[in-house]
């Protein structure tokens, strides 16, 4: 066995290899743990930690909760709903701004790795009515994809966050709406404020009444599996795994699934890689609890008499940059910070936000890296808008963690 902190700086470090080399996510989180766990407490203790992970209930749930979360998206690109959504949300709202605001949040609420791609082709068609040059296209699409994921009660980072930390879903969602509020202000004064006016298209003017209720059936209709799994969690209280699945089965039964596409989905593995995230984000806390490395780390920081809010914003923010994975940077700094924080709503929320917005800014962040390619924009240039609204939203969200 050998020092917990050396074992720890090997055990980051092989993880953060793995990402650069393109391994996935769920793989990377899992290969660190048993990596720390081999190296500080042996081959016995790691699988009683791994046995011990697999018997908790929140770490099942979480565990559920993704596998069905990833159906549902897989679900609505095979079928094709995703499609119907955001045409008939294009066909209700007139405005071009407000189109931008909103259809990359609706995509957004599909949590696909790099899903900003699929929200890029329609930001572009409405983006060219303002006259947008590719860099505000790109960082339209990649900012307000990303203003959703803080209060969307189905989003594996929220679940993953409120299971470590012991606190509860909406506790933490309730503490961020005014983050949110700021991060969409910001987002429209930075990239949309100055766009000229959206072009009032003939054919919208012509849709008349029939065509509206038309969208808005065909919206609805196409929202209701998320609308389901939302207000079974929000307003029943329903267990979030439990609430996904029944949104799996309402989407299969509008669509009128076939067989044939739910195997394709369940042969494919991105499905199973990002469950497999959510397994090793639990595991890796469990073993950074159980080899003495969160205790060290959280005496070393002790020591340095830092102030709670700074130790709860510069670790999880920079973890999650460097690893470019906000599951990551929350996975490993929850046991080292719980030994000198007690989390509550207040603590948790600061934490999620910081490891957040660490991750956006991180140049390994897989929706930055497919939207800029896919405008031709270089990543330098996003950085003009993206360094000032992350460092405005890190401001408002100390504020909120101080004020209220």
């Amino acid at each position: 066995m050998i020092n917990p902190l050396i074992a720890f700086a090997i055990a980051l470090g092989a993880f953060g290899l793995l990402l650069y080399k393109r391994v996935g996510l769920g793989v990377s989180l899992t290969v660190a743990a048993f990596l720390l766990g081999f190296l500080t407490v042996g081959f016995y203790e790691t699988f009683r930690t791994l046995f011990g992970t697999l018997q908790d209930y929140n770490a099942l749930t979480l565990i559920f909760a993704t596998f069905a979360i990833m159906m549902l998206s897989q679900l609505y690109k095979e079928t094709g709903l995703i499609n119907v959504l955001s045409e008939s949300l294009s066909g209700l709202i007139r405005n071009s701004k407000l189109i931008l605001g909103i259809l990359p949040a609706i995509i957004g609420l599909m949590p696909v790795a790099g899903g900003a791609l699929m929200s890029a082709p329609m930001v572009e068609a409405e983006a060219k009515k303002l006259k947008l040059d590719k860099v505000k296209k790109t960082y339209v699409n990649l900012w307000f994809r990303h203003t959703i994921f803080p209060v969307y009660p189905v989003s594996q980072l929220l679940i993953l966050t409120a299971a470590l930390t012991g606190t509860t879903l909406f506790s933490i969602i309730y503490r961020q709406i005014p983050v949110v509020a700021g991060m969409i202000a910001i987002g429209y004064f930075i990239g949309l404020w100055k766009a000229q006016p959206s072009e009032v298209q003939t054919k919208n003017k012509n849709d008349g009444t029939k065509s509206r209720d038309n969208n808005l059936k065909s919206f609805l209709f196409s929202f209701s599996p998320i609308l389901v799994t939302i207000f079974l969690v929000a307003a029943l209280g329903v267990n979030v795994a439990v609430s996904a699945f029944v949104g799996v089965f309402v989407l299969a039964v509008i669509s009128r699934l076939k067989f044939s596409s739910l195997t394709k989905i369940l042969k494919g593995w991105s499905i199973y890689e990002i469950t497999l995230a959510a397994f090793g984000a639990f595991f890796l806390r469990n073993i950074t609890i159980s080899s003495g490395v969160s205790d060290v780390i959280g005496k070393m920081l002790i020591q340095g008499n830092l102030n709670e809010a700074l130790v709860l914003l510069f670790p999880p923010a920079v973890l999650a940059f460097l690893v470019g994975s906000p599951s990551g940077g929350i996975a490993i700094s929850v046991p080292i910070l719980a030994e000198i924080v007690d989390f509550t709503s207040k603590s948790a929320s600061l934490l999620y936000m910081s490891a957040y917005l660490g991750y956006l800014g991180s140049p390994t962040h897989l929706c930055l890296v497919l939207t800029a390619e896919y405008f031709k924009c270089p990543l330098g240039k996003v950085y003009k808008y993206m360094i000032p609204s992350l460092i405005l939203s890190a401001i408002l969200t100390i504020l909120v963690y101080l004020l209220i």
